[in-house]
């Protein structure tokens, strides 16, 4: 991996997971394109990495936002683009507000494929002129693999996210653009809801700090593996489930309880919370 040569497209760069890529890049002397809707904040961030780089403010979901990037996409010659924005659902699917459905599809799973698919050309360009690799990772996560109660639209965006991302990579595994899945389990960000983060202690799962899961994503990077999953047991439950679900569905089926005990109580925060403001 050649990162001086790399000029880097993040998106999300100012959530959790984004934060840390974006330092863990430029400590590696990649260029960033820093993209996200909050100004202050993309400039706040880029101030504090290493190196010079560049800010987009620019929202992924609409047509003129990703007619956007890809104009500054393609004047820097970009030769890696990380898909990490996205967003988060904690409910039960009774629950969940069309909005919700739609704007998680969107941002998760449409906007990425059609960001990727506009700025293909761009990648294939970049490596040609350079003679070197080009990268896109898109960013999953462990529900892109197994089904979890409460978060069923969630999992629908990266259970998609995962099989683009698989069908590209087989696509293009003859040229020089390398199309990498990448996975994290729960990580300690501001997309997940307190409620959400209660469950996993109540649970027991393990959550990760955003530090840890990009250092993994540039040990993928570096390694140039096709598919990566962080952290065990999460590891583990994605190839049993892709086997033998009906374990699965047993050892998540006795989780229930608990999780609609917090699914219950996040629906009774945002009924409060309403109440309030009307």
């Amino acid at each position: 991996m050649q990162w001086q040569q790399q000029t880097c497209l993040l998106t999300g760069a100012t959530g959790g997971i984004g934060q840390a890529i974006a330092k863990a890049l430029a400590n590696k002397g990649v260029r960033l394109i820093l993209q996200g809707r909050n100004e202050s904040r993309l400039q706040k961030l880029s101030d504090s990495l290493s190196g010079e780089h560049k800010i987009l403010v620019a929202d992924i979901t609409t047509t003129q936002g990703r007619e956007k990037i890809c104009r500054v996409a393609e004047l820097n010659a970009i030769s890696m683009l990380i898909n990490n924005a996205g967003v988060g659902q904690f409910s039960l699917l009774e629950d969940t507000e069309q909005a919700v459905i739609v704007d998680t599809l969107e941002a998760n799973l449409l906007a990425p494929i059609l960001l990727t698919q506009a700025l293909l050309p761009v990648l294939q360009k970049a490596n040609q002129q350079q003679a070197a690799q080009s990268y896109l990772v898109n960013v999953g996560s462990a529900f892109g693999s197994i089904g979890f109660a409460g978060q069923s639209i969630y999992c629908a965006s990266k259970f998609g996210l995962r099989g683009f991302t698989e069908a590209l990579y087989r696509e293009l595994v003859d040229t020089n653009v390398h199309v990498a899945y990448f996975a994290p389990r729960a990580t300690a960000t501001s997309i997940n809801s307190d409620q959400a983060m209660a469950m996993n202690k109540a649970l027991g799962n393990n959550v990760d700090s955003p530090e840890s899961v990009a250092n993994a994503l540039i040990r993928q990077l570096e390694k140039g593996h096709a598919r990566q999953f962080v952290g065990f047991p999460e590891k583990l439950f994605v190839k049993i489930n892709g086997a033998f679900p009906h374990l699965v569905d047993k050892a998540l089926f006795k989780k229930l309880p608990i999780i609609k005990r917090f699914l219950r109580h996040e629906k009774d925060v945002e009924h409060t919370a309403q109440e309030a403001l009307s």
